[in-house]
């Protein structure tokens, strides 16, 4: 008689305790769905090729280390953008490797995306830096397009969010990833792209250093710009710095012992590229707590490579997204996705080119002649979403 109760509050137990297994696994993740996607993620073809040629960072420390730590956008649980700069001094939310990424084919090669995220750009210093970048936003908003110190648009000495990155291109060979060659590369820093190649300065590129097939890049500090790694290591001798090297998880530098510290990757399409597209009209970026201003692109025509041989164009409707993460500290909404970088020097080029068709940039900036396709075998994953 007494059995069915026993038995009842042996499942009500066990279950109890089910849950609470259960939802403790879920707090030490920020989103048990998130975990789900980057699980994924990590099946994915596009993950497989980004993990393959992921870049090893040098990131050189400054005065205040935490800000130089390389992580994800919502370290802190949150998509809000306003709150990273406050955020990234509490020890409460710990700062783990990810890098983001995007990958894009061709007959003839892989173009890899690569965006590196800091909390903090701090130019300047911490606190001068960002107090005299808004000193002069201030005085740029009152006095109209005035700027006597020439530091008000892109090199604002401080700002909330950061976000730097780099073009990798692959040379393909077959069907082995092994294979693959590193024949290009291209970083960002300060709104400035630089180029180079393996080996020995040629045809405007700089040299380029390898460890297998992975670059060898340079992330400064403070600023966080990117650059190829010298060959004699000038920039890191006097510096202290970590090196970040992908190893399928996100570690956290404050646990790890050395300077080696291993990152995970990240996909744009579901982490960034999500929320840019929430902002449906530029007067409504406002109300989008990622990003704090939006931008009506134009079309962009993209070539195909078909099943049987032929290249088509096709037309795609981009229209508005995120283009400046939100960021109220020091200079206002100063840090933009990969899909609104550009090159000062170059501003003929289509808004967004560099991201959304990397083959016909990479083909013009390093004057490649047609042996390098720029017809893509697959769409991006941004003219696969409606």
């Amino acid at each position: 008689m007494n059995r069915p109760q026993i038995s009842l509050i042996y499942i009500t137990v066990s279950l109890a305790v089910s849950l609470s297994v259960a939802a403790t696994s879920i707090s030490r993740g920020r989103d048990f769905s998130a975990h789900l996607s980057q699980q994924s993620a990590r099946s994915s073809t596009d993950y497989q090729i980004a993990s393959a040629f992921a870049p090893i960072f040098y990131q050189a420390l400054g005065d205040k280390p935490r800000s130089d730590y390389v992580t994800n956008f919502d370290f802190d649980g949150d998509w809000r953008g306003d709150n990273n700069w406050n955020h990234a001094e509490d020890k409460k939310f710990p700062l783990k490797a990810y890098v983001y990424y995007s990958v894009s084919e061709t007959a003839s090669h892989f173009l890899i995306h690569y965006a590196v995220f800091h909390p903090r750009d701090y130019k300047g210093g911490s606190s001068k830096g960002a107090i005299l970048s808004e000193l002069i936003r201030e005085g740029t908003k009152r006095g109209g397009k005035y700027d006597p110190t020439g530091l008000a648009d892109e090199a604002a000495l401080a700002h909330e969010n950061d976000l730097e990155g780099c073009l990798v291109v692959v040379q393909k060979n077959g069907k082995d990833l092994g294979k693959g060659l590193t024949v290009y590369v291209e970083t960002l820093h300060h709104n400035v792209f630089s180029r180079y190649a393996p080996g020995e300065s040629s045809n405007g590129a700089g040299p380029l250093r390898l460890e297998g097939q992975r670059p060898l890049l340079y992330i400064e500090p403070r600023g966080h710009g990117i650059e190829a790694l010298d060959g004699e290591g000038k920039k890191i001798g006097r510096k202290p710095f970590l090196t970040y090297k992908f190893a399928g998880r996100a570690e956290d530098p404050i646990k790890k012992k050395g300077v080696e510290v291993g990152y995970e990757l990240l996909p744009i399409r579901t982490t960034l590229w999500t929320h840019a597209k929430l902002s449906k009209k530029t007067n409504e970026a406002a109300a989008n707590p990622t990003f704090g201003a939006a931008q009506t692109y134009d079309s962009i025509v993209i070539e195909l490579s078909q099943p049987d041989g032929r290249t088509i164009e096709r037309k795609f409707d981009l229209g508005t997204l995120g283009s400046a993460f939100l960021g109220k500290v020091g200079g206002q909404n100063m840090a933009r996705p990969p899909w609104a970088w550009f090159d000062r020097n170059d501003r003929d080029v289509p808004a967004g080119q560099w991201f959304f068709d990397p083959a016909r940039s990479v083909k013009r900036s390093f004057k490649l002649n047609d042996s390098f396709s720029t017809a893509y075998v697959r769409l991006p994953f941004w003219a696969t979403e409606k």
